[in-house]
C-alpha cells in the first residue's frame, strides 16, 4: 500500500499490508452494476434515506458537495433532495454501462484528487469499508473540505453478517478441518470515532443502528450480497471457491441457529454512522479544565464538603 505523504496530511507514514483487493473489488462492483438484481439495492436506499433525513437536520446550506462512491445515483438523489446543497458531484471508479446515467467523477476514492479547502459537503454510503487505508482517506476527506464544511458516512460496523460469518466458519471447519476468511472484518463504532479524531475533524459523531433482514435461505442471502457487490474482497482470501458439501452444511447449520421461529433466517448489519466537521473559529470548543466559572455544589443545592470530612 502507497501511504498519502507526511506533509500531506501531518501524519507518521508507515507502511502497512493492504487488506482488500482494491482490483477485484472494482471487478464486483461493476458486475453487480451491469447485472443489476431488482429489489437488492434495499440496503443501499435504506442508507440513503437516513442520510437524507439526517442532513435536513443541519440548518445550513453547501454549495458544493460531493457523492463519495456513485452507487447509481441514490445517494446524490438525497443530497438533492435534501435542498441543503447547490451542485451535487457523483464519484464513482468508473463509468459503467452507457445506459446508467455516467458519474460526474471518476477516481479511486482511497485517494481524493480535490485540492485543500475545496468543497463543503462530503457524503458517503456504504463504500468506505473497502479502502486499505481508512485513516488516510479521512485525512484526505477532512483536508478537502472548506472550513465548517461537513463529512457524513455510513458504513457496516462489527456485528454485521455474524450470523453467515458463524455459519462458513463452523461448516467449514466441520468438513475440511479448518477454515478461511469468507467475511470482511468490520470495524467497532468506538474504533471508527477514534479515527475521526486522530483525522482533526471537529464535533465528531459516531452512532449505530442494526438492522435485521430476514431470508428464506442462506442462498438467498448471498445471492443478495452478490448483486450488492459485496462479496468478500480478501487480498489474501481463499482462490478456491466453497464445496457444495460446505455450502449445504453451511447453510443446515445457518438454519439451526439464526431462524426464526417461521424458519426464515435472520442476516444482522450493524450500520455506522460518521459525522465530522472541518475545523473552524465559530464552532463550539470545550473549556479549559479550571475555567467554570460556577462551583458544582451552587448548582446543584448542596454544601460542599473537602473529602475526609
Amino acid at each position: 500500500m502507497t501511504a498519502i505523504s507526511s506533509t500531506k496530511t501531518g501524519i507518521a507514514v508507515t507502511a502497512q499490508p493492504d487488506l482488500f483487493d482494491r482490483s477485484f473489488f472494482r471487478t464486483c462492483r461493476l458486475r453487480a452494476l451491469m447485472a443489476a438484481k431488482p429489489g437488492a439495492d434495499f440496503l443501499l436506499k435504506a442508507v440513503s434515506e437516513d442520510l437524507q433525513d439526517r442532513l435536513l437536520l443541519v440548518n445550513r446550506r453547501f454549495p458544493v458537495a460531493v457523492d463519495l462512491g456513485g452507487h447509481c445515483a441514490h445517494v446524490s438523489e438525497a443530497i438533492r433532495q435534501s435542498g441543503k446543497a447547490d451542485l451535487v458531484l457523483r464519484a464513482d471508479l468508473f463509468a459503467a454501462d452507457p445506459s446508467l446515467a455516467a458519474p460526474d467523477l471518476v477516481f479511486d476514492d482511497a485517494l481524493i484528487p480535490f485540492g485543500d479547502q475545496s468543497v463543503d459537503l462530503i457524503v458517503s454510503a456504504l463504500n468506505l469499508q473497502f479502502v486499505n487505508d481508512l485513516p488516510g482517506t479521512l485525512v484526505q476527506l477532512r483536508r478537502a473540505l472548506k472550513p465548517d464544511g461537513l463529512f457524513l458516512a455510513t458504513l457496516p460496523g462489527a456485528g454485521t453478517l455474524s450470523e453467515l460469518r458463524d455459519s462458513l466458519t463452523r461448516a467449514e471447519l466441520e468438513v475440511k478441518g479448518g477454515a478461511a476468511a469468507r467475511v470482511l472484518p468490520f470495524a467497532d463504532t468506538r474504533d471508527l470515532g477514534s479515527l475521526l479524531q486522530r483525522a482533526g475533524f471537529a464535533l465528531p459523531v459516531t452512532d449505530l443502528d442494526t438492522l435485521t433482514v430476514r431470508y428464506d435461505t442462506m442462498f438467498a442471502l448471498l445471492a443478495d450480497l452478490r448483486a450488492m457487490g459485496a462479496t468478500s474482497v480478501l487480498k489474501d482470501r481463499s482462490r478456491k471457491p466453497l464445496s457444495r458439501q460446505v455450502l449445504l452444511r453451511a447453510a443446515e447449520l445457518y438454519a439451526q441457529n439464526h431462524a426464526d421461529a417461521d424458519g426464515r433466517i435472520r442476516a444482522t448489519f450493524s450500520l455506522v454512522t460518521l459525522s465530522g466537521w472541518a475545523p473552524h473559529e465559530s464552532q463550539q470548543k470545550p473549556l479549559r479544565p479550571g475555567s467554570a466559572k460556577t462551583r458544582l455544589a451552587d448548582a446543584l443545592g448542596v454544601q460542599e464538603r473537602k473529602i475526609g470530612d
